[in-house]
């Protein structure tokens, strides 16, 4: 166990906060993404997380947090209805960006979850919302140079091939952001 702990722990440390060209540290990576999420607070925009399979397990506990704890407006596009028809009527490469279409507007922010980085829903899903102005988080990982790596205006870059540890890395990322947030605020009801 210590291995995996240990390695995990060196992914971690290594982990990618870019913002634009610049590579920031962990720490400044972690105050970066408060600061987004805070002005998305204040301003009362729309928060989208999407994610397929462990990701999407991610996307939905932040809705929930995010909320919940965070006070923030977050929607969720995984109802179960919605997804099938959106699956089913479009295909799956839409099943994301035809509700953010709709719904996902100049100011908003959708985050990204995607290990690898080239789901083509969630590739869609960033152009859909970017085409309506809506801002972009990410958090990738596997190869550096996946094609979702670079779609935000943040995006956060574990460098691990192993889903396990990539997605048990975006959840930390998250859940620290929101805890601070809570911390900070006192959680909201």
């Amino acid at each position: 166990m210590d291995n995996y702990t240990n390695e995990l722990i060196e992914k971690l440390k290594r982990t990618e906060f870019r913002n634009g060209n610049h590579i920031l540290s962990y720490a400044d990576g972690i105050n970066l993404l408060v600061e987004e999420f805070t002005q998305k607070k204040k301003k009362g925009s729309k928060v989208y997380f999407i994610g397929n399979g462990g990701s999407a397990a991610i996307a939905s506990h932040m809705i929930a947090d995010y909320m919940k704890n965070g006070g923030m407006n977050t929607c969720s596009l995984y109802d179960n209805a919605v997804t099938t028809c959106m699956g089913n009527d479009y295909g799956y490469q839409d099943v994301f960006a035809r509700p953010l279409k709709f719904l996902a507007f100049e100011g908003d922010l959708v985050v990204s979850i995607s290990s690898s980085g080239k789901s083509e829903n969630i590739i869609r899903a960033i152009e859909a919302a970017k085409d309506n102005k809506a801002d972009v988080i990410t958090l990738t990982g596997f190869d550096s140079e996946n094609p979702v790596s670079k779609m935000g205006y943040i995006n956060v870059y574990v460098p691990c091939e192993r889903y396990g540890m990539v997605e048990s890395i975006h959840n930390l990322i998250l859940q620290e952001v929101v805890d601070i947030i809570t911390n900070r605020d006192g959680v909201s009801i």
